[in-house]
């Protein structure tokens, strides 16, 4: 007779358990969503968070780094940050908690509060998987957020900044973003922290776009150095809709980005750039997995890693190609700068391709600053600090570069030199 026993919980886990025995009843929602985050808390205390024996968490053994939470309540009173973007429209998540939504042409915004308090929201807050610990954690414990919807043909003229600002505490939010037919935007995700207390946040951003919408989505995730951050994007692409995703982590503990994305219509395109900037004895996971589902799609990530001091990166990308998805073009390449003998990256890119007409790729490097480069710089009377910041910063530049908005992109230029002026 077999008998499997229950895994005895860690000091995260229970922690994660009573902070929502604490919490519950102030949580947003009807009877419904109520039992579902029952059943997903169940479900935490069944199985535990995931550990490396679990594929998608191998290299980010959740488990047994997260080693304790805070408590639900925050630390201090978080507030709204100036504007990182040049003329941005802010919708500031405080805490956790939105402030009264702001107005523009063509776009329409609500609190996802708003939305929980109406009923029926348990059919969206779901996670993607047994084995997904953030959509899990988040459904559970999601307050507030925003909900956005652009209308057909607008363009939104502003670049809209959602700042995600905690003070300590457990902050769980949620931003959701409809992109109609034939929209343009930019839009700024911005993970901050505004005191001197440690916190963790999940967020789960989702991002439908119709037929020939055209967006750009930047996350800057810039917590403090003992944070926890655990983010999650969705996104699903109609016919023509090309989505442009830039990821940028800069701070953090522990951090797990995941980005999923269903490629669904004919002509649409996906373009991923991430930057991680790691330092000290951090832990940044991006793990991406994109779904190919039509046929003429196409897909291009570049992702580039600066380790530095005794941090660990991680970058996981599976790309799905379907039987249907002919001509599909699909490109994935890792590229990171090893700085130091005590850091540690590790790259795992995956093709799953079931159609026969197609081009795929992935590639990965783990390389130091050339020597000879470094010496041309410092032979010139350029300090050897100096020379290292010029060499790291034109390997991470020339991604931001893609941004259209060259005002933003000198903006982040300037957020990667002084991260540099503060590690190098």
């Amino acid at each position: 007779m077999n008998i499997q026993s229950k895994p005895t919980l860690t000091p995260a886990e229970q922690g994660l358990i009573d902070a929502f025995v604490a919490k519950v009843s102030d949580l947003p929602g009807d009877a419904e969503l109520t039992a579902h985050r029952d059943r997903l808390i169940a479900q935490l205390t069944e199985t535990g968070l995931p550990s490396r024996r679990i594929e998608a968490w191998h290299y980010t053994d959740l488990r047994t780094l997260l080693k304790s939470v805070p408590g639900p309540q925050p630390a201090g009173a978080a507030d709204a940050l100036p504007p990182i973007a040049p003329n941005a429209l802010i919708l500031p998540l405080l805490q956790g908690t939105h402030v009264q939504p702001a107005a523009a042409d063509g776009l329409t915004c609500t609190s996802l509060q708003e939305r929980l308090l109406a009923g029926g929201a348990s059919e969206t807050l779901q996670p993607l998987g047994r084995d997904d610990a953030i959509g899990m954690i988040n459904s559970a414990f999601v307050t507030d957020g925003y909900v956005m919807s652009l209308d057909s043909e607008a363009e939104l003229a502003p670049i809209l900044e959602l700042q995600a600002v905690q003070d300590g505490g457990q902050a769980h939010g949620r931003f959701e973003f409809e992109a109609n037919a034939a929209s343009r935007a930019t839009i700024l995700e911005r993970h901050a922290r505004s005191g001197d207390s440690a916190g963790l946040t999940s967020s789960v951003s989702v991002l439908k776009l119709a037929e020939n919408a055209d967006l750009t989505w930047i996350i800057l995730q810039d917590r403090g150095a003992d944070d926890v951050h655990l983010g999650q994007l969705r996104a699903e692409l109609a016919e023509g809709a090309r989505l442009r995703l830039f990821v940028i982590n800069t701070g953090g503990h522990l951090v797990r980005q995941e980005v999923v994305v269903k490629v669904e219509g004919e002509g649409a395109h996906f373009d991923l750039r991430a930057i991680n900037l790691l330092a000290g004895q951090g832990h940044t996971d991006v793990t991406l997995s994109i779904d190919h589902s039509a046929p003429h799609t196409t897909s291009e990530e570049v992702v580039r890693n600066v380790v530095l001091d005794r941090a660990r990166g991680v970058f996981q990308g599976q790309i799905r190609v379907a039987r249907e998805a002919q001509k599909t073009d699909a490109q994935m390449a890792c590229n990171t700068l090893l700085l130091t003998d005590e850091g540690e990256f590790d790259a795992k890119p995956e093709l799953e391709i079931f159609a026969d007409d197609v081009i795929c790729a992935h590639g990965a490097t783990v390389i130091d600053l050339d020597p000879a480069h470094l010496f041309y710089l410092t032979a010139r009377g350029i300090s050897e600090k100096v020379a290292r910041q010029l060499l790291i910063n034109g390997f991470v530049d020339e991604l931001l570069d893609e941004l259209d908005n060259e005002e933003l992109a000198d903006v982040l230029k300037r957020r990667v030199e002084d991260w540099l002026d503060r590690h190098v």
